[in-house]
């Protein structure tokens, strides 16, 4: 069965891909219906070589009714005189009821209402012209065709323009959507550079002192020169190290930007936690001691992820949550995880839709992780509520 569906999913792809694949084969089944009907009636005094032709012309224009609907619809319609005059089968009339509703469904109401009124006009002439006796059974068949055939592409027209807004509506939120994640990162890379620019001039600064003072110290005192230039190497290739990591990100400063104010570190976790707990979330720490030994760089993309983190639980987790912070250390990478145990959830969009993971801190934190070399993993806890899982190297690439 699930065989059976799947090829009929696919098949019906396919003729919605080549819509004129599907449109030809309706025609050549109605013309060889046609045919049939009409080679078979022995009674028929049309010859053969009238007959084909004519169930060819009167089925052949179905090929492009998509393309051309109220062009192909009035071809049949002329074709369909002929064809009824000489009695040579039922193709013209399922032609035309057809093409009513192609035009109804492609074309729209209004050149659908005009098809139709030519329509009437061309069979009730037919209908009059026609055996007495069989007038008013004619007129009742050809009412009740019409009149289906009319409400019939009345819905699928309607469905087909409901399915059109909504893809044109998907596409724009799509479009808005990478528009603001686009400028989002960019605002949180300008906001990275900035911050970073800090601690390069942090680094030059720290250079420029030691090396005056080694300048003193190296006759009166050669190993607190030594010393002093061997703090002068080590924060030289650290701050090199952090400026190559920032190149791809870094941006012009604004001059009429925020003023500059001290930045934050790992250090400052504990104070961080105790503004959280004052607005009402309880916050549990678990802190490495050795901290403090951290790239002044990596420090703050510490205490950013961890402050992004509790602001998020602030605003997601709900009343009576509480959280958890660990921050710990190895040789290589110092590990943060923030969990807590509120009601927030991941933004998963309905079907059809782009994915959406999380909002503008959520890739405030990505960029951050990322500009350092690490890793970020973000969404629910296995015992519930959420977790915040980061990775940074200790020592960036030299």
């Amino acid at each position: 069965m699930t065989t059976y569906c799947e090829v009929v999913r696919r098949l019906s792809l396919w003729m919605r891909a080549h819509p004129m694949a599907g449109d030809s084969l309706i025609a050549v089944l109605l013309g060889l219906f046609d045919l049939l009907f009409s080679l078979g009636d022995s009674g028929h005094s049309t010859p053969w070589f009238v007959i084909v032709p004519l169930d060819i012309a009167t089925v052949a224009p179905l090929v492009w009714r998509r393309r051309r609907p109220v062009l192909t619809a009035y071809l049949l319609l002329a074709i369909s005189i002929p064809h009824a005059i000489l009695t040579v089968g039922f193709a013209s009339s399922f032609a035309e009821i057809i093409a009513l509703y192609t035009v109804l469904v492609y074309s729209g109401r209004r050149n659908g209402l005009g098809f139709l009124l030519v329509l009437v006009v061309e069979t009730g002439i037919q209908v009059v012209l026609g055996p007495e006796n069989e007038i008013v059974l004619s007129a009742i068949v050809i009412a009740l065709g019409l009149a289906l055939c009319w409400v019939l592409g009345e819905f699928v027209g309607a469905r087909r323009a409901y399915d059109v807004e909504v893809e044109a509506r998907l596409h724009l939120l799509e479009t808005e959507r990478d528009q603001a994640t686009k400028i989002a990162v960019n605002d949180e890379r300008s906001r990275i550079a900035r911050e970073l620019h800090d601690v390069v001039a942090h680094a030059v600064s720290v250079m420029v002192v030691q090396a005056d003072g080694a300048s003193y110290a190296i006759r009166s005192d050669p190993e607190l020169a030594e010393r002093a230039v061997r703090t002068i190497s080590d924060t030289g290739r650290g701050a090199l190290a952090e400026l190559r990591s920032l190149l791809d990100v870094l941006r012009n400063d604004d001059p009429g930007g925020e003023p500059r104010v001290p930045q934050p570190n790992a250090a400052s976790v504990g104070e961080l936690a105790e503004r959280v707990r004052t607005a009402g979330v309880e916050v549990r720490l678990e802190i490495d001691e050795d901290l403090g030994e951290l790239p002044i760089g990596v420090s703050l993309g510490v205490y950013r992820i961890v402050q992004e983190s509790l602001t998020n639980t602030l605003k997601h987790a709900g009343r009576g949550a509480s959280a958890s912070v660990r921050l710990r250390r190895d040789a290589d990478a110092v590990l943060i995880e923030v969990t807590d145990d509120g009601a927030g959830r991941e933004l998963v969009p309905k079907r059809g839709l782009t994915r959406v993971s999380g909002g503008n801190g959520l890739i405030g934190m990505r960029e951050r992780a990322h500009v350092f070399g690490g890793t970020l993993d973000v969404g629910p806890a296995p015992g519930g509520g959420w977790r915040v899982l980061a990775k940074l190297p200790v020592r960036l690439a030299q």
